[in-house]
């Protein structure tokens, strides 16, 4: 790329003011990086503790749906639940990424079944269940928002890679050949000058010589 730069001060002096924004502009995302990787991490941890959550509370509503059923008979009319529609979902921005932040309108229990034709086994399925809802919408929203962040990592990742290892290198490069050419031209002009001088004097000695 060096020798399709024409060697003139006012290209050296572009390339230095790119090489310097190209700089900044790695430790930018650099850091952006390292943000969304926290962040990241951060969320991977807390998502490994819903699923626990998730897969213990449903072990739990499974066992007491299995004990109402073997006391009460298979209960059919009350697994008929309405449609969720407290469902609420708003963004974050962390480093120009939208992440997203899912919440569920807190409401107090009401099952949806007859208390005098039920048992404590149901309710304990019916509460475990409403437990598993709103730990389902965390999760959502934590794999979301790490999807998003590992998409936006990979692309910084990316942009900075290019900067480090091909576009800083090329500015580098240019200006340190442009340097170089502008230092022998101005070698080449000093020795010039040098030459026309001595050749004047010589040629003012010859014209007056001291007698």
């Amino acid at each position: 790329m060096a020798d399709q730069v024409f060697p003139t001060k006012g290209n050296l002096i572009n390339l230095k003011k790119s090489l310097t924004l190209a700089k900044s502009g790695y430790d930018l995302l650099d850091r952006k990086r390292n943000i969304l990787v926290r962040e990241m991490m951060d969320l991977i941890s807390s998502a490994t503790e819903i699923q626990e959550k998730i897969d213990k509370t449903f072990a739990t509503a499974y066992r007491a749906l299995q004990n109402a059923n073997i006391t009460m008979g298979v209960l059919q009319r009350a697994a008929a639940f309405p449609v969720e529609e407290s469902l609420k979902v708003e963004y974050r921005s962390v480093m120009g990424v939208e992440i997203p932040m899912v919440s569920l309108e807190e409401t107090e229990p009401a099952p949806y079944y007859s208390l005098s034709a039920s048992n404590s086994q149901l309710d304990v399925a019916y509460l475990s269940f409403l437990e598993v809802k709103r730990l389902t919408a965390q999760l959502a929203q934590v794999e979301t928002s790490v999807y998003r962040l590992a998409n936006a990592i990979k692309k910084t990742q990316k942009r900075s890679n290019a900067l480090k290892n091909i576009i800083i290198p090329n500015f580098e490069q240019n200006v340190k050949f442009i340097t170089g050419a502008l230092e022998e031209k101005e070698r080449e002009e000093f020795s010039r000058l040098k030459v026309i001088k001595k050749t004047k004097e010589r040629k003012k000695a010859e014209e007056n010589p001291i007698e």
